[in-house]
């Protein structure tokens, strides 16, 4: 059990150095000697959890989504209204994206250019993922009456697809905008998503405050 928590460790250690190093060199001048050097361990040892830079990388950005999935389910699991569920994942789903990544001074994209076609496929998979979490929200509110009769799984993935203006991934943080602001227009597009698929109408003031 011991050994297992230390190589979990190290690992984590190894992906943590990573996030510095693709801060301060980007992935194409980060290399291996530099990523054993911050977490202060061999070279070797660097081989023993990974075979290579892109995957290190690849699994930095896995790790963020990991993160993000248990957020979601999370929400996904409150005794609260699926609308009010919706609403705090699709939130959830951008700003936690945009904290994770608020240091880097480039997109994903223009950072993990070298590697963007593997980071394309991990993509799709990312995004099927968070959709059956979205669509579980969504059949739970078929079944309690607050969502018309859709499909859900792919009405999730449709929803995702209107907030991925929002992600990391083509700007920014900072060709993003503010924090508040992120979440604002994140807000707003749930809204507009929530006003066609609930059967039933919530006043401006329930708006409002739920905001």
């Amino acid at each position: 059990m011991r050994d297992s928590v230390q190589t979990r460790s190290v690992r984590d250690s190894i992906l943590d150095a990573t996030d510095k190093l693709l801060t301060r060199f980007g992935y194409k001048k980060m290399t291996i000697d530099d990523l054993a050097q911050e977490v202060g361990i061999g070279k070797g040892s660097v081989y023993l959890h990974f075979s290579s830079k892109e995957e290190i990388a690849l699994s930095h950005i896995d790790r963020i989504i990991e993160k993000l999935k248990k957020r979601l389910f999370a929400i996904a699991a409150k005794p609260t209204p699926a609308d009010e569920k919706l609403r705090e994942m699709l939130a959830e789903r951008v700003l936690f994206r945009f904290d994770s990544v608020q240091h880097y001074s480039t997109s994903l994209n223009d950072l993990l250019a070298y590697i963007r076609e593997s980071l394309l496929e991990r993509r799709k998979i990312y995004f099927e993922e968070e959709a059956k979490i979205f669509g579980s929200v969504i059949n739970e509110g078929k079944k309690s009456g607050i969502f018309r009769d859709v499909d859900s799984l792919e009405t999730a993935r449709t929803i995702l697809l209107t907030t991925n203006a929002l992600l990391p991934y083509s700007l920014s943080p900072e060709e993003l905008g503010k924090r508040r602001d992120v979440r604002d227009r994140t807000l707003a597009i749930a809204e507009l998503i929530l006003g066609g698929l609930c059967t039933r109408k919530k006043s401006r003031e329930d708006r409002i405050e739920q905001l």
